[in-house]
């Protein structure tokens, strides 16, 4: 058992002396007293700098990771507005080139793993050439810059093969993961009309195979300016395209050979389009920079995860998650990445740990559900495996416990330096995280990121410290979003992000700074869901689940447990006549696993009279997770403003029955 009396803001680690002196953002801090005569103590005074004086931060950045831009840029930042603001006027760059800038023939590229497959390696020689050939294939399709190229890939080698040779061409890239369900990808890929579509013919997970061959067929059918299908034999490794049309094999483009041609693209020309979901209508299809993301991931990856090029670096992730993007982020410093395809839990719990062991691992990034997972199961991971080479541990995709940091310190390895980090895939990155060079204390995020003016806000707009708050961010970003596709004059962008402080973007979770600028979070402010990191709209479940015979209507929520978990509970009402049975619920379950995501099929349904909802009939999501973990009804709604009061009665009535400590 982990140590019961743990508390929050209890004292875990302090970093060695050591890694105090050579950690990156101390030489950052070193550098920048020999370059620019600033003379920093502390790093809550280096991040004092870097969020006032934005415009000579960033450009540190860019000068201290040596930028490598065919032109040079005029202004650092167009004016401080958001959204709107343009970063590097004039300069020209590619995303690609910054990655082999680091071929090296004494460590691989990429380390990767699966359930069908052992662990392989892949040089740094080989994912050039490989990478060459494929963008010269693009090409010869007619690719060229500001396409859209969309995957539908689970997390292998030739995902970040195909991104790759797509950034160098400067075409933009989006990608969904094989377990999605057609609806969930023809919503989010028929917004931005893609030209090429990279796809596998199935996926393994959990011992169990999942042929997707028909559902490559439906996703042909059904994006319109689709000209040519790359199929890669991932399950069956001698199928071929069969009854798909305008498809060739991933080896056939292998064999065309040509020098790799990084095209130089403006700094704020589009590299890949990210999408997260609001409470209604489409996905939210997110536009982020090629140099945006570029100057991001090399401080948030080289200052605050300290990621060196003898890192083996790896995040348990899909491609449809953001974190599969930060993980292709780590070879912009030379790391290896490390890969892994399947189930965490299968053949059983320790599978990800042998992993760790046999690759080398030494940055591991998982989950917060994970480590709450392994935590429950009793597992002892440093005990039974070989952890000596890993250093450090990234959880993230909801609040850490307490009780789970306690269990990484007793029960993983001593001497590990853990970052619980939030961001988001909004922004791409973290705006709250960890730094090596600063105390783990259980249960809190060591800072605020670098560049980044994370706030607390009241409802009022003042700031807030030791309260919990609205997170937001009250300075730009250059990896902020240049915009949501297909969204005419910014109004969904600003609706998303804007609406509640006009020129500050509101994140939508609860966060408390403390006083010595450590930070919390607490959970969601808005009603999106957020399971295992990956975001989805609560619209997305009601189109899925309103459209079953039996049910009129519907409302889901998503809450966070105090020790980690995340609980999502689904409410419907039934027609006349129907009774939600087994049969039904197991209908229900089947249908948003098969039609979305089976990370989102509800832990409990529950049959309920009538929705709560507001006199103009909005569904009151918010107020009833509020109340669901623990809120007064009085605090939680307006009840004045329903146009069915008495609705919330069930939901008061069910908070004190499931009234779980960990759901408060």
């Amino acid at each position: 058992m982990v140590t019961p009396s743990v508390k929050e803001g209890t004292l875990l680690w302090e970093p060695p002396d050591e890694l105090m002196q050579t950690a990156n953002i101390t030489r950052f801090m070193q550098w920048l007293q020999k370059k620019r005569g600033l003379d920093f103590t502390n790093y809550h005074q280096l991040w004092e700098w870097s969020v006032s004086d934005i415009e000579d931060f960033w450009s540190s950045i860019w000068e201290f990771f040596e930028i490598k831009a065919s032109k040079p840029y005029a202004k650092v930042l167009s004016e401080r507005k958001m959204p709107g603001a343009r970063w590097f006027l004039d300069a020209e760059l590619n995303f690609a080139q910054h990655v082999f800038r680091h071929i090296s023939a004494e460590r691989p590229a990429l380390i990767f793993q699966s359930e069908i497959q052992p662990m392989t390696a892949v040089s740094w020689d080989e994912l050039y050439s490989n990478v060459s050939s494929v963008a010269a294939s693009l090409r010869s399709m007619g690719v060229k810059q500001g396409d859209r190229i969309a995957a539908f890939l689970p997390n292998i080698p030739e995902a970040i093969i195909a991104f790759l040779a797509c950034a160098s061409i400067g075409a933009v890239w989006s990608s969904c993961s094989p377990d999605f369900g057609k609806r969930s990808v023809v919503d989010r890929l028929n917004q931005i009309e893609p030209k090429v579509l990279f796809a596998t013919n199935g996926y393994q997970y959990g011992g169990t195979p999942f042929d997707r061959r028909s559902m490559v067929a439906e996703l042909q059918n059904s994006l319109a300016t689709l000209k040519n299908t790359v199929l890669i034999p991932y399950l069956q490794k001698n199928t071929g395209p069969q009854n798909l049309k305008n498809t060739v094999l991933w080896q056939d483009l292998l064999v065309e050979k040509a020098e790799l041609v990084f095209e130089q693209v403006p700094f704020n020309h589009p590299m890949w389009v990210l999408y997260s979901s609001g409470t209604t209508g489409l996905p939210k299809a997110m536009v982020h920079s090629q140099g945006g993301i570029l100057l991001e991931f090399l401080k948030f990856l080289g200052l605050h995860v300290n990621m060196k090029a003898e890192d083996r670096f790896f995040w348990f992730s899909t491609t449809g998650w953001v974190m599969w993007n930060v993980l292709l982020g780590g070879l912009l410093t030379g790391a290896t990445a490390l890969l892994y395809d399947g189930s965490p839990a299968y053949p059983n719990m320790d599978v990800l740990w042998e992993f760790a062991e046999k690759s080398g691992m030494t940055i591991f990034g998982t989950s917060a559900a994970y480590i709450t997972a392994c935590m429950n199961a009793g597992m002892q991971p440093g005990r039974d495996h070989d952890l000596s080479r890993l250093k450090a541990m990234g959880s993230t995709g909801s609040p850490l416990s307490p009780e789970g940091f306690a269990w990484v310190y007793e029960r993983v390895k001593k001497d590990i330096w853990l970052a619980s980090v939030s961001g988001g895939t909004d922004p791409c990155t973290a705006f709250v995280g960890g730094c090596p060079v600063l105390p783990v204390r259980a249960g809190e995020l060591q800072c605020r990121c670098l560049g980044v003016k994370a706030e607390a806000f009241d409802e009022s707009g003042a700031s807030l410290v030791n309260r919990v708050g609205e997170l937001v961010i009250s300075e730009p970003m250059p990896s902020m979003p240049l915009f949501l596709w297909n969204d005419p004059e910014n109004r969904r962008y600003l609706e998303s992000y804007f609406e509640m402080y006009p020129g500050i973007w509101r994140h939508g979770d609860w966060i408390k700074i403390t006083p010595n600028g450590s930070a919390l979070i607490t959970g969601r402010s808005d009603s999106t869901l957020n399971r295992m990191g990956i975001r989805i709209g609560s619209g997305e479940i009601y189109g899925i689940v309103e459209d079953l015979p039996q049910v009129n209507d519907s409302l889901i929520v998503g809450l966070e447990r105090r020790t980690g978990g995340y609980y999502m509970p689904l409410f419907v009402v039934l027609k006349e006549g129907e009774t939600l049975n087994e049969t039904l619920k197991t209908k229900i379950k089947q249908k948003i696993r098969s039609t979305l995501s089976p990370r989102h099929v509800p832990d409990d349904i529950f049959a309920i009279p009538e929705v709560p909802k507001t006199l103009n009939a909005k569904k009151l999501e918010v107020p009833v997770k509020k109340i669901l973990m623990g809120e007064p009804v009085e605090k939680a709604v307006n009840v004045d403003s329903m146009s069915n009061s008495h609705s919330i009665n069930f939901f008061v009535e069910l908070a004190q029955k499931l009234n779980p400590p960990e759901s408060r």
